[in-house]
């Protein structure tokens, strides 16, 4: 199956425990903004609190949203249900989707008394070095720097063409094959919206560490572990009004949430995950 068919499965699975949050409000940035991290992700609220993150500057998929007068009528809607749409849709409805998914595994996170660790690294714990060869999935310019002053080869794959050439100690291509003798890879959580997770994957055989770093890297990682993926760093969410206001407003959400990091290691694993929120929804039971 797919990531996003194993990752729904798992989601089924936690809805079949009892009842989960309903869709509270989907938030937009203001502005598009594509050279400001803060306008380019929709936040899924949840009545319980639980935020979920979706990139939304594929295609036209933030403009059609900002379409939306009513928010698409989610306000009170079944969260897994449009969950679902991640699936079985394509553009905004998997967008959508995408988001919802991730603010049901921010509840299952919170239902398990789990919290993962802190990630200070902005490359995903690659630790460039000398004579290595180190791929990118994803133009990510304020990392470039440190990759390159490592003395690492550094190998780009984008999908725009007007990036594509040698430039100061990096090189931009459009073809993934051109990372197939990689030792590190660090790749845009974007993957996991627009179909080529696999195929990038399958391009990177050869690495013994790729990291998957990205606001939206907020799902549960069993799919990803399972398929290579060694890291998964994404945005927690610490203050749910102050991170959604901030959102829309445009302003820095740094205030708001913090990086984290999931490996295998650290990670205890979905079925740890389930057990732990029936334990604690137990006892919770059993004081009240």
């Amino acid at each position: 199956m797919s990531f996003a068919a194993d990752y729904l499965a798992q989601l089924e699975a936690f809805a079949a425990r009892g009842p989960l949050p309903r869709v509270r409000a989907l938030h937009l940035p203001p502005n598009k903004r594509p050279e400001d991290d803060r306008g380019i992700f929709c936040a899924m609220e949840l009545e319980d609190g639980s935020i979920g993150l979706s990139y939304v500057l594929l295609d036209d998929t933030l403009e059609r949203l900002r379409q939306g007068s009513d928010g698409f009528g989610l306000c009170g809607a079944d969260t897994l249900a449009v969950a679902r749409r991640y699936v079985s849709d394509r553009g905004i409805w998997k967008t959508l989707g995408f988001a919802a998914a991730n603010a049901l595994s921010r509840c299952l996170f919170d239902r398990a008394g789990f919290r993962p660790d802190c990630n200070t690294d902005s490359i995903g714990q690659v630790n460039p070095q000398a004579g290595e060869h180190i791929g990118m999935i994803g133009y990510f310019s304020p990392l470039l720097g440190r990759i390159t002053r490592s003395g690492a080869r550094l190998t780009i794959v984008e999908l725009r063409a007007d990036l594509v050439g040698e430039h100061d100690g990096f090189r931009v291509t459009l073809d993934a094959e051109d990372l197939c003798d990689c030792n590190k890879v660090i790749s845009t959580s974007t993957l996991l919206l627009n179909d080529t997770l696999e195929h990038m994957i399958e391009c990177c055989s050869k690495a013994r560490w790729f990291a998957m770093v990205g606001p939206s890297a907020g799902c549960l990682p069993d799919a990803l572990f399972a398929r290579g993926v060694t890291l998964v760093g994404g945005s927690w969410v610490n203050d749910s009004d102050g991170f959604t206001a901030a959102l829309r407003s445009g302003a820095s959400l740094g205030e708001h949430s913090s990086k984290f990091a999931l490996t295998v290691v650290s990670y205890p694993g979905f079925d740890a995950l389930l057990a732990r929120a029936a334990e604690r929804s137990g006892t919770r039971a059993g004081l009240a």
